[in-house]
């Protein structure tokens, strides 16, 4: 007797979405075109890593699953956009494939505003509070467009989140060391406070999960409390993970010099000496050396 195969569940499909594919093709596209494949093997790796991420979490069933099903995959989903995938983008980009974004003078006059560690950390932090009040989120899920948007916004603003910890370019530096380490500690306190809210409330705050198919016999207020730990337990250690990567590259430098508190030209990924940079002066972009 042959047994009846079963289909799978509609969330296990692969749909693959034609923006995000469009989003990746222009994304490696501009990174071959302006010699990012000329990086070092482990940042080519890194940024190679970032695609994939961002391929596998808004395809298929991780973004299936976080649409139509679970909130709480909902979650996990926004964590990986937010916490993995920007600071593999970053740390994969080498300075010749971010420079010529950054040729428009008011592109560059916005970055360097931006990506200060007060602004950077208040433009990632505002969104992710927002958008996780109910009538907002409810809007997102129910209107696609609002969802792409909000995937975006939340992208974009991550990405200027992490710039004060892995900028790729010395002319939108790194904060110093000491500033690194309050940074993601500070930042990791907005992160808890909504996942603490979320986890804590009584009833279902989002009723678009409430009426979804239930997966893994999970309710949808169990649902609810495991996306609110997540987010409360899981990103806020991520972050509070990252202050220590930056605590032991701080304390491995020389402390016996007053410069331990600025970050090292390497760390941008070029040498010490005979560099070239541009600077936008306000009037135009000047070429120099560092030596």
């Amino acid at each position: 007797m042959t047994l009846p195969v079963l289909a799978p569940a509609p969330w296990q499909q692969w749909d693959l979405h034609p923006s995000v594919i469009i989003g990746l093709a222009l994304l490696g596209g501009l990174y071959v075109y302006w010699g990012g494949l000329e990086a070092p093997r482990r940042r080519v790796a890194s940024f190679v890593g970032a695609l994939a991420v961002l391929g596998l979490t808004l395809n298929g069933p991780l973004h299936n699953l976080s649409d139509s099903y679970l909130f709480s995959v909902h979650m996990a989903q926004h964590l990986v956009l937010t916490l993995v995938f920007p600071p593999l983008l970053l740390y994969g980009t080498p300075a010749s494939v971010v420079r010529p974004l950054l040729r428009p003078h008011w592109v560059f006059r916005f970055a360097r505003w931006a990506t200060r560690p007060l602004r950077a950390g208040v433009l990632f932090s505002a969104p992710i509070t927002l958008w996780h009040f109910p009538q907002f989120y409810e809007a997102a899920l129910e209107h696609h467009p609002l969802h792409i948007i909000q995937h975006l916004v939340f992208i974009a603003t991550a990405v200027i989140m992490w710039w004060p910890v892995l900028s790729p370019v010395p002319e939108l530096p790194r904060a110093s060391y000491p500033t690194q380490l309050v940074y993601l500690f500070v930042l990791g306190l907005p992160v808890s406070l909504v996942g603490a809210m979320v986890t804590l409330a009584e009833g279902v705050l989002y009723p678009y999960y409430s009426a979804a198919p239930r997966v893994w016999s999970l309710t949808p207020l169990a649902d609810q409390q495991l996306g609110g730990l997540l987010m409360w337990i899981v990103g806020t250690i991520y972050l509070w993970g990252a202050t220590s990567v930056v605590w032991f590259r701080w304390s491995g430098r020389d402390e016996s010099s007053y410069a331990e508190n600025a970050v090292p030209l390497e760390a941008y990924g070029t040498a010490a000496r005979g560099v070239r940079y541009a600077v936008w002066s306000g009037a135009e972009w000047h070429a120099g050396t560092v030596s």
